[in-house]
Order: structure tokens, then C-alpha cells, then sequence
């Protein structure tokens, strides 16, 4: 039976039996103590804690799940795997223990013909809670068990919780015998290889406390209402109905499998080595294909850093099989050929997978080739030394020159004997990152020293914003630095940093700058305020000049911005927002915002995808925000609960952390994100939202840049203006001018070509005469000699190799012909046979020669090139090659 038959038989088999069937959620874990979904009761979690309301009182899904704590093992085992599909079905406050038990037993032993799985009903054994006597006694006298197939087992194997305070309960698990060839008998509680478990039953019935591991802590009582959570691995359901050994010879990782043996060479069953080789390629691509599929991308960090690590894992692994050429296209497709079949947006989304998949290839076996020569030499090193530990600043170049993940670092090392100062590599990274934290941080402190804003916190507390609904007003001084050092007074030229009280001033924070404006006190002392910082949180810090007057800490004072400048920073604000929707919209939720800076009239907004987006799109999406632009919709900021806002589907940066209070602008009923920035009040005030274009800053990540109302405007007039400048000159309508100056810049390129065809003609005419020329010295025919200025190297190639083909090839020739371009001189020289056998190489006559003329060169024995700085000295060269052929013809 197939897998994509297992996991259709499940979900009918429950929804016939009134469940509500839920798709599986994306990888990305909807949870922020997860990476990923590692479990199929993921997004069931905020139901079992009663944080949400279940949809439906029963529910069932088929799950992807990632887990890769256990990565080494991927291969070695029979069980373990990076990705599986974990098949469940769930009771919220509906049917308990023996309706859960029935229904696995009824799925299991149906016939194939009924619908069910078809297992033997003598293979299964049950394993139940050492005290759960209820569901010992339903297998027993309701389902038919014999007690010899029943065994208990303790806490750390059949009870379950989520490690912290919360719902709990016991387990019953469904294992499957497969015979004396996989080992002793004796039934789960002595060997879990031959009694594999295939189905968890897990009954939530207890509220637990405090305490740690699987076993220590307290149960406090029953809970309200019971619950039922199971999980079956469809892999290992499949490895059992399909008759083979291990899930990887299942039908969705064979099909990879033998395709890596055809790419290799290599017959799988042939060593151990190769085979878990094999089986990790198998199981990482898979694992890979549908991380991408979700919207992961290769990075350095979190998600991403798991994408990458089992990517260049499995590519590692095709080279030690013998894989020379690139790989990743063709297993790709395999697998979403084969994974299509349960999960179709595989095949919808293919392109962007293979374009994410490819890129990554391509980035890692350029940085194999000379990692791993680094690695080599690292090992050698070490191993010369009498030691068994490679360094940690290796490992640290490794990863930070050359990409190579630590833990490929690890295994690579393992494989020639040695371990890995992993603590000197982590303190390492550990120093880069703290100094990378630290230069971000001084570019806005002015490297101030950061206690003197925390003592200005511990004392005054933090700034109140008062922004949001007003642009100036009544505030006092709190705290003053003077070149940044804290002082009870400033006076007239001082730079200074100012705390308020209360401000209405924006410090730079979420992509948007800071607002800028003046301070005025009591005294008429102003402040011209630049930039506003938060250097500690709760703290902003008004940086400027005392323009007038002496300022003082306790002063009063009254605070007002530049109002034209935070309108224009909103107006952009605003439009990222609508940007940021739009693009997602069009492509898809991977399109997930990297960053972001607006300032007066202009933004620009970082994003997530692994190729340019294609001019139409962009097209679109510009066309798309004008008209919400049209539509006048209200924008609205409102402070809630984070968990409210995940509820209304606000959007969140994946990597920022939020507090229990957010605020949420939502926009009409277009874009809702968690926000703290400032923004119009309706979109009909941006007036117009120009999308200058996109670009790649980094692997994975665009950028677009645009501008935003009277600078939008403006940019559109010049281009007008332009345009009309252009129909004059063609003297061609608008919609005429990409053909006319087409045809025109064709008519150039043909010109040019014309011209350095003639060029090239005209260069070679002197051929026959340089030849004929030849002077002779000590049985070497040399010719030298200067080209016309402006000659290309391509041409003063050409003209040598043809000189040199005119000399009799019995007679020993050097060919060294010299010219300027760009004011540069350049030279380029040739030997025939009869010269090399006599110890005349054209890289030695050419280095000679350029470093006669302030430069250098090399090449071939047969041809070499070269240049300098001083156009004077080509005489000399001349002169210096002339020798150097005298001497070594001697």
C-alpha cells in the first residue's frame, strides 16, 4: 500500500466517523518556543491548554513534522528520519479511552477491502501506564487482547506531558511484531527493533505541576474536561504494509535512493558505508524539498540554519558516493514527484523550490572545493602536531569563509580521527557577534557609555511617547551627556544628548527614522534635535546642538518635531505596510519582510525569495497599493494582547521579540501588522506610491525601493520629461520609443562591429611585414616592436600568434609586440617549438618585460601577457626581452 493510500485511508476512515478533517499546518511552527512542527498535536497545542476554543469537538489530520536532534543517526537506524508524517485523531472533550481504542483497533485489523489497514490482529502487542487498569481492561475484555500481549510500562515510556504545568496523562501504545529475524521475543518491553511502535494513544485526564524530565513531577488532580490526542507514523505503517525493512526503503525514499545510485554508481546494499550514505541523501533532499516548500530558505540562523545544514549534508554525502557534477536538480524532482501525490502545492510551487534548492547547491560545492582544502591542511596540521583536537579558529574559518556548518565541521573531522575545539569555535562566534552588536550599537550611541542612560532610567524612569496623538509639547530635562558624558549643563555650540521626561519625538526603531525638530526651555536656550536613539530600553535620547542659551537637567521644556518631515516618514511608513501585503499577495507568505527603512518621501523594503521578481509582478503590485491608495481606508492602531493579535492574523516578524501588550495598525480590511511606528490616518493622504525597482542584498533576500507622494510625483514628472525629450530627438510617439531606440542602438552595435572588424584587419596587414623583419639573435628570429595606440589585447594577441605562424617553424622564434591603451602599455609574447626546446618560455620573457614596465604578467611557455604602468619604458622592455633571449640562446 502506498503512502499517499495510507494517509487517505486515515483521513476518511475518521471523517466517516465525524471528525472534522484539518489540513496539514505549515513546518513553520505557529509557536514561539519552535523552530518547527515536530509533532502532529502542534497546532492543536492552544485547544489542549484551553487557550482556544476547538473548532470542531473532533478533529484528525495528517501532519508534516521535522525533527533533528537525532541527525547523526538519519541512516544508521531503521526508524530514524528527519521529516515524517505523524497521522492523528483528536477528542476535545468527547470521546475518551475506549472509543480512542476501538477506532485504532478498528483502522488497524479492518480488511483492506473494509477500508482498514490489514494487520494481523496476533502481530500487535499493546503497552499501557503501569496503573491505567480503565484502558488495560478495555484492550482486554472490549477489544480482545490476550493479557499476554498487554505490558505496563512507567512514566519516561507511557506518560505524557509538554514538560511543563499543564494537561497530562497516560499512554497506550500499538506495537507491531515482525518476527524472530529482527530479534528476541518478549514483546515491546524487551525489544522495541522487533516490536516496533506503529500508534500512540495518549489520554489527557490530569493536570500536572512543577518539575522536570519525564518522571519527576506532580500530578495535582483530574482535569475538567478530557481529552484524546494520537499519533501514528505513517512511515512506520508504511515500512510495515509495504514488507520492507527500513522506512527508507518505503515508496517516497526508495524512489530517491535509486536515483542517487544511478547519478553515483553506486549499488545500494553494497556496504554499510554507502548505503547510509544513500539513505541520508534520501531522507535530507526530501526533508529539504518540503522545508522549502513552506517558505524556509538557507541562512545562518534558526529555520534556516536547519535548511542549510541538511542540504549541505546530503550534497556532501552524493560527493563521498562519487558524484562529480551538480545533483540537487534532478533528486529535487524525485521528490516533489513523488511527495506531490499527497501534497500538490509541491508541484504548484515547484519553481520556487528548485530555484532555492539550486542556489544553495551551487553556493555550497563552490565553498566545499576550498574548505575543505583548508580542512585537509587543519587535519594535517594537527595530526604532524601529535594532536587528536582541531582548533577552534579552524572551525571558525570554516564556518565563517567558507559556510561550512559546525556540524559538518564535526563529522568531517570525526572521519579522520579527530575532535573539534567546539567551545574555542563557540566563543568565537560568540566575540563576532558582540562585536558586530557593538559596532551597530556605537554608530548610535556616538559610543557613549551606556551606564549613564541606564542611571537616567533607574532614576527617572522610561520616556513616555506622546507622539502618537500629538507633535509637540511640555516636557522637562532629565538627563544630559556633553560629548557623551553626563553634565548638569550644556551651553551655546555644545553637542549634546538630551533625556526627557515625556517627548514627541519618534526614536529610530522598526525601519523608521527618527523624527527631528527643536527643544525650546523656559530660559530661551533651543536644542536642534538631528536624531533620536533608544541606546537602553524606555530611554530616548534627543541628540543635537545648543543653538542658544544654556541648557540645564531640570529644566522645562518644550519639545516640538519637524511636522512636514514626520508626515512624509508616515506616508512611508504607511506604504510599506501596503507593500509589504502586496508582495504577499503575489507571491506568496515567503514573502515575509527582512527589514526595512523609511524616511521623508522614500522606503525601502527587504523581503524573502529566492529569485528577482519578474517585472510584471511588480508592475502589479505598484498598481495594486494605488488602488487601496483610492479606496480612502481608514488606518487604525490599536494595543491588545499578543495572543489577540495572533488571533486576528496579525503579522509578525519571524526573530522579534514582543511583549504581552502589542500595538496592531491595521489598515481597511487589507494589511494587519504588529507595529510601533507612526502612520497617516487614511490612505488617500499618500497620495501616489512609486516602485523604483528590486535588487539582491543577500542570498534569498530583495530589496525594492520606493518613493512616496509629491517625491513620487516628482520622479514621475522628470521621466516625463525625459520621455518627451526622447520623442523629439526619434521623433516618435511615447509608445514608439522602446522600438525606435532599439532598432537604433542595433544599428550602433552592427556600426561598431564593422569597425573592429577593420580595426582587427588593418592589425594583422602588419603581420607580413613584422615577420620579414625578424632580427636574428644567436639563432633566434626575434621580432619586437610597437602597435598603434588603442590596439586591444585581443588584437595584439592575434597579430602575435599570426607573426609567429609565419616564421619557419624549424627555426627557433620569440614574438614580442607591445602597445599603450587607456595609457597603460601592454605586451603580449609567443614562442614556437624550436624556441621552447632551446629554454625560451614566453611567461619568463613576459615577466621580464612588465616588470620593466611597472607591472607584471605570466601565461603559458607557448604565450603569455602582461602590462605595467609606464608607457615610456616600452624601449627598454624591448630592450630587456632582446637580452634576455641573448642570454639564454647562448
Amino acid at each position: 500500500m502506498e503512502s499517499a493510500e495510507i494517509r487517505r485511508r486515515w483521513l476518511s476512515f475518521f471523517e466517516e466517523r465525524g471528525h472534522t478533517v484539518v489540513p496539514s499546518a505549515s513546518l513553520i511552527a505557529d509557536d514561539p518556543t519552535l523552530l518547527l512542527v515536530n509533532a502532529g498535536m502542534v497546532p492543536f497545542k492552544p485547544y489542549f491548554l484551553g487557550e482556544t476554543k476547538p473548532p470542531a469537538p473532533r478533529a484528525t489530520s495528517v501532519q508534516k513534522c521535522v525533527r533533528t536532534p537525532d541527525i547523526e543517526e538519519v541512516g544508521k537506524t531503521t526508524r530514524h528520519g528527519t521529516f515524517f508524517q505523524m497521522c492523528g485523531n483528536f477528542s476535545f472533550g468527547d470521546y475518551f479511552k475506549e472509543g480512542a481504542i476501538k477506532y485504532a483497533w478498528e483502522l488497524l485489523t479492518a480488511s483492506v477491502a473494509d477500508g482498514g489497514y490489514g494487520l494481523e490482529p496476533e502481530k500487535l502487542w499493546i503497552t499501557v501506564y503501569l496503573d491505567d487498569d480503565e484502558a488495560e481492561r478495555i484492550w482486554r475484555e472490549v477489544v480482545g487482547v490476550p493479557a499476554e500481549r498487554i505490558q505496563r510500562l512507567g512514566k519516561k515510556d507511557n506518560f505524557w506531558s509538554m514538560g511543563v504545568p499543564g494537561p497530562c496523562g497516560p499512554c497506550s501504545e500499538i506495537n507491531y511484531d515482525r518476527g524472530p529475524e529482527f530479534g528476541v521475543e518478549g514483546g515491546p518491553a524487551v525489544n522495541d527493533e522487533r516490536y516496533v511502535e506503529i500508534w500512540n494513544l495518549v489520554f489527557m485526564q490530569y493536570e500536572r505541576g512543577e518539575g522536570s524530565g519525564k518522571e519527576d513531577f506532580e500530578i495535582l488532580g483530574d482535569l475538567p474536561s478530557k481529552n484524546i490526542d494520537t499519533g501514528l507514523g505513517l512511515e512506520r505503517l508504511a515500512m510495515i504494509l509495504q514488507g520492507v525493512r527500513n522506512m527508507y526503503e518505503t515508496d517516497t525514499l526508495r524512489v530517491v535512493i535509486d536515483r542517487a545510485t544511478e547519478l553515483t554508481g553506486v549499488r545500494y546494499g553494497a556496504t554499510d558505508a554507502t548505503d547510509v550514505s544513500l539513505r541520508v541523501v534520501a531522507d535530507h533532499l526530501r526533508t529539504s524539498v518540503m522545508l522549502i516548500g513552506d517558505g524556509v530558505t538557507p541562512g545562518n540562523e534558526g529555520r534556516g540554519y536547519v535548511l542549510r545544514r541538511i542540504m549541505r549534508r546530503a550534497i556532501r554525502n552524493m560527493r563521498l558516493l562519487g558524484a562529480t557534477e551538480p545533483v540537487v536538480a534532478t533528486l529535487v524532482d524525485v521528490v516533489i514527484k513523488t511527495m506531490g501525490l499527497q501534497y500538490p502545492e509541491l508541484e504548484t510551487d515547484r519553481k520556487r523550490i528548485e530555484t532555492v534548492a539550486l542556489a544553495e547547491e551551487a553556493a555550497f560545492l563552490k565553498a566545499l572545493k576550498g574548505g575543505t582544502n583548508i580542512l585537509d591542511t587543519a587535519v594535517t596540521e594537527t595530526k604532524s602536531a601529535g594532536g587528536t583536537v582541531l582548533p577552534g579558529d579552524k572551525a571558525f574559518l570554516l564556518h565563517d569563509t567558507w559556510g561550512f556548518p559546525i556540524d559538518l565541521t564535526l563529522e568531517m573531522a570525526a572521519e579522520q580521527g579527530l575532535t573539534v575545539d567546539e567551545d574555542g569555535f563557540r566563543r568565537l562566534m560568540k566575540e563576532q557577534r558582540e562585536r558586530a552588536k557593538a559596532d551597530a550599537k556605537a554608530k548610535k550611541t556616538g559610543h557613549a557609555d551606556l551606564s549613564a542612560y541606564r542611571e537616567v532610567a533607574d532614576t527617572s524612569g522610561a520616556t513616555e511617547f506622546t507622539g502618537y496623538t500629538g507633535t509637540e509639547g511640555e516636557s522637562t530635562i532629565v538627563g544630559l551627556l556633553v560629548d557623551g558624558v553626563p553634565s548638569p549643563a550644556a551651553s551655546e555650540g555644545d553637542e549634546v544628548e538630551v533625556v526627557l521626561d515625556r517627548t514627541p519625538f519618534y526614536a529610530e526603531g522598526g525601519g523608521q527614522l527618527a523624527d527631528q525638530g527643536r527643544i525650546r526651555l523656559d530660559s530661551g536656550a533651543v536644542i536642534e534635535v538631528r536624531d533620536v536613539q533608544q541606546p537602553v530600553p524606555g530611554v530616548s535620547v534627543h541628540k543635537g546642538s545648543v543653538q542658544v542659551g544654556e541648557v540645564t537637567v531640570g529644566a522645562s521644556a518644550y519639545a516640538a518635531i519637524d511636522v512636514k518631515r514626520r508626515r512624509a516618514i508616515a506616508r512611508a511608513h504607511s506604504a510599506t505596510h501596503l507593500t509589504h501585503q502586496a508582495l504577499r499577495d503575489a507571491l506568496g507568505p515567503t514573502a515575509a519582510q527582512a527589514g526595512s527603512e523609511n524616511s521623508p518621501g522614500r522606503f525601502r523594503f527587504d523581503f524573502g525569495s529566492p529569485a528577482a521578481v519578474p517585472g510584471t509582478v511588480l508592475t502589479d503590485v505598484e498598481q495594486k497599493i494605488n488602488e487601496v491608495l483610492a479606496r480612502e481606508l481608514d488606518v487604525q492602531a490599536e494595543v491588545m494582547s499578543i495572543d489577540e493579535a495572533k488571533k486576528q492574523g496579525a503579522i509578525a516578524e519571524f526573530g522579534e521579540k514582543y511583549g504581552e501588550r502589542v500595538r496592531v495598525v491595521t489598515i481597511g480590511d487589507f494589511s494587519k501588522e504588529l507595529c510601533g511606528g507612526t502612520h497617516v490616518h487614511n490612505t488617500s493622504q499618500l497620495g501616489l506610491v512609486k516602485l523604483l525597482g528590486e535588487s539582491s542584498i543577500g542570498s534569498g533576500v530583495r530589496r525594492i525601493e520606493a518613493l512616496v507622494g509629491v517625491d513620487a510625483y516628482n520622479f514621475l514628472a522628470k521621466e516625463h520629461t525625459v520621455v518627451a525629450q526622447l520623442q523629439e530627438l526619434v521623433k516618435g510617439r511615447s509608445e514608439e520609443l522602446p522600438e525606435k531606440i532599439a532598432t537604433m542602438l542595433g544599428k550602433l552595435r552592427d556600426a561598431e562591429k564593422e569597425i573592429e572588424k577593420f580595426r582587427a584587419e588593418k592589425v594583422l596587414q602588419a603581420a607580413a611585414g613584422l615577420a620579414q623583419g625578424a632580427k636574428d639573435v644567436r639563432g633566434t628570429a626575434l621580432v619586437t616592436g610597437q602597435v598603434p595606440d588603442g590596439t586591444s589585447a585581443d588584437d595584439l594577441r592575434k597579430l602575435v600568434l599570426d607573426v609567429r605562424g609565419r616564421i619557419p617553424g624549424d627555426r627557433p622564434a620569440v614574438v614580442a609586440l607591445f602597445t599603450t591603451a587607456n595609457g597603460r602599455p601592454l605586451t603580449v609574447i609567443a614562442t614556437n617549438e624550436s624556441a621552447r626546446e632551446r629554454g625560451l618560455k614566453a611567461g619568463d620573457l613576459v615577466r621580464t618585460a612588465a616588470k620593466t614596465l611597472g607591472g607584471g604578467g605570466g601565461g603559458k611557455p607557448d604565450v603569455a601577457q602582461g602590462g605595467g604602468q609606464n608607457p615610456a619604458a616600452v624601449g627598454e622592455a624591448v630592450d630587456a626581452v632582446e637580452r634576455l633571449v641573448a642570454d639564454t640562446a647562448k
